[in-house]
């Protein structure tokens, strides 16, 4: 995992951190790129890419970056300059400030959202077919 890589290995050149499951972090956080958090988080995060909140992460923050990509749970605020997107089994517990919202059928999101920007306001909700047909 840390050796070095082989020539025909395709590694993501944005990955920038990794919080593992089982790693419990507090306190403050900045990134540029993409960070994946798989763990347990509490304080801030600030950045410039995007944030990877992955199924089995656990994160209480106040949360600044371009784009948020939620599939565990998250508690606190979110400020995306581009988007939040919570996908299933994602939970997001706290307010959010974005000018796009997307928001996963199987996902749950509880509080306030304030949408606005340069490229106006977009929320999407995703439908099963399903929903779609009973429409």
């Amino acid at each position: 995992m840390f050796g070095k890589a082989n020539e025909n290995e395709s590694l993501d050149p944005q990955l920038r951190g990794f919080i593992g499951k089982g790693v419990s972090l507090t306190g403050k956080m900045s990134f540029e790129g993409e960070l994946r958090i798989d763990g347990k988080f509490s304080g801030e995060i600030d950045g410039t890419g995007t944030l990877i909140i992955g199924e089995d992460a656990m994160v209480e923050a106040k949360i600044r970056v371009d784009t948020t990509l939620i599939s565990g749970e998250v508690h606190g605020e979110i400020e995306a300059t581009k988007k939040v997107e919570i996908m299933a089994p994602g939970r997001m517990y706290g307010d959010i400030k974005t000018p796009s919202l997307i928001i996963a059928d199987g996902s749950i999101f509880e509080g306030n959202c304030v949408m606005g920007g340069k490229m106006g306001a977009v929320v999407t909700h995703l439908h099963t077919n399903r929903e779609i047909e009973a429409n």
